[in-house]
This record gives structure tokens, sequence and C-alpha cells, in this order.
């Protein structure tokens, strides 16, 4: 058995370059030319051709000929889907929060954007606290919510352009909260000077958050945690301490799902 493991063992940068050809095929906008994976990758082209071929034959790479370009298959599509009936995140970030929770004594929450929304996937409530709407299932505007902005300020100008094409796209839930698209890239750029977000009252009256964002392996926001706390309680250098507490769980979170900080 020994010696059968350690024949197997010349093949693992094989595996990890098949990989790395996987990753970058997944991380471009549509399909890209097998010359284009060589030159990023740094890899021979014979090579890469073999591991494309590799890839084709398991499923998770198709070769679009009339295009001579490699995108995504099927095998790929179904580990996605295969991730999302796990719930890895969700799964992942549950202790992170109860442990915060526990630390700053208010209760926590994890959402993760969805078009201009952002859905509730996690929720620890603190013994005590104030009723919260961020129920798990729960979807609120993206602009308003701490866990929202913090994930917004991490995507590109071209993408939050895309989000929000004109002042119309925005939400006025209780008359605050960004009334135009200047407006929100000023909050916007406030939370990338700082590393944090916030909102006060601006989903519920009475209540503000802190948020930070969690990170995936190329550095791009995926969630953000956020805590919530009756806004009376906490003044603005509480809130700041509070923030780097949110901030150290995010990243957390971002280490247990193999994520980099940008």
């Amino acid at each position: 058995m020994e010696q059968a493991v350690r024949r197997k063992a010349p093949g693992v940068p094989a595996a990890r370059q098949a990989l790395e050809v996987l990753q970058a095929v997944a991380r471009q906008s549509g399909p890209v030319p097998a010359a284009a994976l060589a030159r990023d990758l740094g890899l021979p082209r014979s090579t890469t051709y073999s591991l494309l071929a590799e890839l084709t034959a398991a499923g998770f790479v198709v070769h679009l000929p009339e295009e001579r370009r490699y995108g995504l298959g099927v095998s790929a599509f179904e580990i996605g889907t295969a991730y999302m009936r796990q719930e890895p995140l969700a799964r992942l970030a549950r202790p992170v929060l109860a442990r915060l929770v526990e630390a700053v004594g208010q209760s926590a929450h994890l959402a993760v954007l969805h078009g201009r929304e952002v859905v509730y996937v996690v929720e620890e409530r603190a013994p005590g606290g104030p009723r919260l709407v961020t129920e798990v299932g729960v979807r609120l505007p993206a602009e308003l919510t701490a866990s929202g902005r913090v994930v917004l300020a991490g995507l590109s100008t071209a993408q939050v352009r895309a989000l929000y094409p004109d002042s119309g796209a925005l939400v006025d839930r209780h008359g605050v909260g960004p009334r135009s698209l200047a407006d929100l890239r000023r909050v916007l750029a406030e939370v990338r000077a700082v590393g944090h977000a916030g909102e006060d009252g601006e989903v519920t009256p009475g209540l503000a958050s802190v948020a930070a964002a969690v990170h995936d392996h190329a550095g791009r926001p995926v969630a953000g945690m956020a805590v919530t706390f009756p806004a009376a309680e906490l003044d603005e250098p509480a809130r700041h301490r509070l923030a780097r507490r949110v901030a150290a769980a995010a990243g957390e979170l971002t280490r247990r799902i193999g994520g980099l900080a940008p």
C-alpha cells in the first residue's frame, strides 16, 4: 500500500495544474482560448491542451470548436449546485457568529448579495436582544443595509453601475439612506476608506448595524457579516470598536472558507 502511494505521488502536481486550469476558466466572463490559459498560467501549450482534454472528458470543461475556445462544462455546474445544497458557507459561519454574539452581547447575521438585495442566510440572536427583521431568507435592499453596503463596496464601478443604472433603482424604506447615485457612491467610498460599513435606522428605526466583508479565494466579497444593536446604546467610539470585532470575525470566516483578504 505504501509503495502504491509513493508511485502515485508524482501525479499530484498534474492534479494541481488541472485545478489551476479549471479555476482560470471559471474566472473568465466567457469561454477562453487555450493559448490565453497557457499564457496566464505559465504552462506549455502542449500541457495546457492535455489538461483541457482531461477536463473535457470529465465534463468539467467544454470545447467550442467553432470559436476555438473552452468554457465550463456540466460537471462544473453540478459541483456548484451541490455546493449550494450543502450550504458550507452557512455551516462554517454559524460557530463564528455564535462566538461573536457571545463576545459582544448583540445579535449577528450573515447575508449574501442577490441582485440589488441581500438575502440573510444565517442569524444568531443575542439572549434578550431586540427582535430583528433579518431572519434567514429575508431580503432587504442592499444599499440600505450594512452587510449589503460592505459587499457593494468591494465590487467594481462597472458592477455597481450595472446594479444601479439610475436613481430609480434605489429604495426609500424610512426616508433615510441614499437618494441618488452620487449619494450611493459617497457611501461606498466611505466604506472602502474605513474598511467596514454601517447603517443607522435605515432598515429599522432605532436600530443600527456595523458590517465587514467575507472574501472568497480571489479576494472578492462573497458575504457581509453584521451585528445589529439599539442605536442609543453605542456611541461612535464604541461602534468603531464593535466594527473591529466584526472585521476580525469576518476575517476568521474568510480563512475558514479558504478566502483571501484583499
